[in-house]
């Protein structure tokens, strides 16, 4: 059983991911902002993040870098879930090491099957 952090602000957001990732009968655990989402990572070595952009105190740009230029936590995937759907997010989402790229709102099906991809 694989461990995927979800990180969204938006509770509903947060409730949705996890009940689409938890049929797949990963454990899931959930952070609020980038800056707890850095400390879980660290704290629990998750085989996946699912990443908000649009977050309080740290965006999911930020987070990501920080997580990807971190040896302890660089080798962890990171699929951007988020309702930014211009060509240039997903750019600059790549550019900070984001591995996949899904858009809100999202269907289960179209979660899991990048999910699956990485765990």
């Amino acid at each position: 059983m694989s461990t995927i952090l979800i990180v969204d602000d938006v509770e509903t957001d947060r409730l949705l991911m996890g009940k689409a990732v938890g049929s797949l009968g990963h454990r899931i655990e959930y952070a609020t902002d980038g800056d707890e989402a850095v400390v879980k990572a660290k704290a629990i070595k998750p085989d996946l993040v699912l990443l908000d952009i649009l977050m309080p105190k740290q965006d999911g740009f930020q987070t990501c870098r920080i997580l990807k230029k971190d040896a302890a936590t660089s080798q962890i995937p990171v699929v951007m879930v988020t309702s930014k759907s211009a060509e240039s997010d997903r750019f600059w989402a790549q550019k900070q090491g984001c591995d996949a790229y899904v858009t809100k709102p999202f269907t289960p099906d179209s979660l899991t099957t990048v999910v699956r991809k990485f765990v």
